[in-house]
């Protein structure tokens, strides 16, 4: 892992150097940077180090969360179980089926889950699965990809406000630049986004944040193709991603140089989401309309488009209904202060967030909890950064104080968040209990044997999944010859405890017998 950090770090800071004009995008703040490593592109090695060290750190404290939610039980079949089934795939050289989401969904067991969201980038991971096959290998792989992109924040940063320098004390221009850097990169790594994505178990949202602020980074330092890859990559993590991209098109068109490559991001973007939805994913064996969110508006892309057009009033109501809306755009801005707003390069918030807040299904989509943010927050620091600077232009003599300030202050505004949201459970005792259902969990995954079909609580998927066929218990009957239930605590897709305990009645009604019972887990078989 340190090896890995490392390497990003010299990538990051390969060939330092000021664009002919303003670095940051046209703040107004100097762009002659002094500092001789700025413009021979040498990273100091204590720079090398401390930032190493930061994405290490980061990359194990998330991966400790998750193997402690996983290994007390707390993971879910939805959606680990589905990715996990997808890389085994994946890994036996075979198309990426998940039984579990294909059964429980109605597409069959067959189903190959490029039909459900295109991610091909996915298979990437498949070789991790050769050196050990099971979904702790998914959540270690997250961590280290969102940490990963830290140390392009850290760099995004630095190359910002390393052109504020403040004359009354003399401040150099790499000393004021890591006066910033390593607030923000502490700030990014611990923002509720990205921990919200750590606690969900594994998504494709684990390829964002590095490939977004690879992009941003490389266009920043003037590497316009290396830029233009990262966003084309970004095709490949998921369907809508196409939007992303197109935002950080429209955001070139603000750029009179960038203009061209904007014009060509924004197509390239909506093109892609398009083909990927209507051509690519129905090719899979997944519907084109499976998850259009956009009711209100009308039942396709072109309705809800005139819909949009002729009614806008609909619109903006939209984006406040529910109000709960309001409050996943703010909390989304505020760990950089709301300053992302004072950017240009806010404008690439624009697709993907409005994606989201005009939904008027799938209600995960808009709340503060869950994986969706994260999509959007190597944005939103980039942009906070640059807001914050045109600020701070404002104020010549007081600039590089200001950002400081700002800097300190978004790292303390991330600190304080951390309580509310799923991170604050480090810092409780039953986070790390093993009680009774925990070590019942474990005799219950135990009572299953090996390479049978079974229908599994949501809570107990994640363990038989790698030795089992392994499908979600739900409220439909399967028939499968082995049921592990969980009649102790309401479970995905159950309504009720009442629900939960009716199937079960149910199972041995048409002939299954108990194997296993305790502290609210039930294991049967039918003969």
């Amino acid at each position: 892992m340190a090896g890995i950090a490392r390497a990003a770090a010299r990538t990051v800071a390969r060939r330092w150097r000021a664009r002919r004009g303003d670095p940051v995008g046209g703040n107004g703040l100097a762009a002659n940077l002094v500092t001789p490593n700025l413009v021979t592109g040498r990273l100091p090695r204590r720079d090398l180090v401390r930032v190493s060290a930061l994405t290490v750190v980061a990359a194990a404290l998330y991966a400790f969360y998750s193997c402690v939610t996983l290994a007390r039980f707390r993971a879910g079949a939805y959606d680990l179980v589905i990715f996990d089934q997808a890389i085994r795939s994946y890994a036996r050289l075979q198309a990426p089926v998940s039984m579990l989401k294909g059964v429980h969904n109605g597409f069959g067991p067959g189903f190959c889950v490029l039909g459900d969201h295109w991610s091909p980038a996915l298979a990437l991971l498949a070789p991790l699965y050769w050196i050990h096959d099971g979904p702790a290998t998914l959540l270690v792989a997250q961590a280290v990809l969102l940490a990963l992109s830290i140390p392009l924040v850290w760099a995004y940063a630095f190359r910002a406000s390393s052109a504020v320098t403040v004359s009354a004390d003399m401040v150099s221009a790499g000393t004021a630049g890591r006066r910033v850097a390593y607030p923000v990169a502490v700030a990014y790594a611990l923002s509720w986004p990205i921990t919200e994505a750590v606690a969900f178990d594994f998504h494709e949202v684990a390829f964002a944040p590095l490939l977004t602020a690879a992009m941003l980074e490389r266009h920043q330092a003037g590497r316009r193709g290396a830029a233009v890859l990262a966003g084309l990559a970004l095709l490949l993590v998921k369907e809508d991603m196409g939007l992303l991209l197109a935002g950080f098109g429209l955001f070139l068109l603000s750029r009179p140089r960038d203009r061209w490559l904007g014009a060509l991001l924004v197509a390239v973007g909506l093109a892609a989401t398009l083909v990927a939805t209507r051509v690519l994913i129905p090719h899979f064996g997944g519907r084109a309309g499976y998850y259009w969110a956009y009711w209100t508006l009308g039942p396709d892309l072109r309705r809800a488009a005139v819909h949009a057009v002729t009614r806008p009033g609909d619109v903006v109501a939209l984006l406040a209904d529910p109000p709960l809306k309001l409050r996943t755009l703010v909390l989304t801005l505020a760990p950089v202060l709301f300053t992302a707003v004072l950017s240009p390069l806010g404008l690439a918030l624009l697709p993907p967030l409005l994606e989201r807040l005009l939904a008027s299904t799938y209600p995960n989509w808009w709340t503060p909890r869950y994986h969706y943010t994260a999509f959007v927050v190597a944005i939103v620091f980039a942009a906070g950064i640059d807001g914050a600077l045109r600020v701070a232009a404002r104020f010549p003599e007081r600039a590089g104080r200001l950002v400081r300030a700002w800097a300190l202050l978004v790292l303390a505004t991330s600190v304080a968040l951390v309580p509310f949201f799923s991170f604050g459970a480090l810092f409780t005792p039953s986070f790390y209990a093993e009680t009774a259902r925990t070590r019942a969990a474990g005799r219950a995954v135990a009572a299953v044997p090996d390479g049978v079909l079974v229908e599994a609580a949501g809570s107990l998927a994640p363990a038989l999944s790698p030795r089992t066929r392994t499908l979600l218990w739900d409220r439909t009957p399967r028939g499968a010859p082995w049921v592990a239930a969980d009649v102790g605590a309401r479970t995905f897709p159950f309504g009720s405890l009442r629900a939960q305990v009716a199937r079960v009645e149910a199972l041995r009604a048409r002939g299954y017998r108990v194997v296993f019972r305790e502290a609210g887990y039930v294991v049967l078989t039918r003969p």
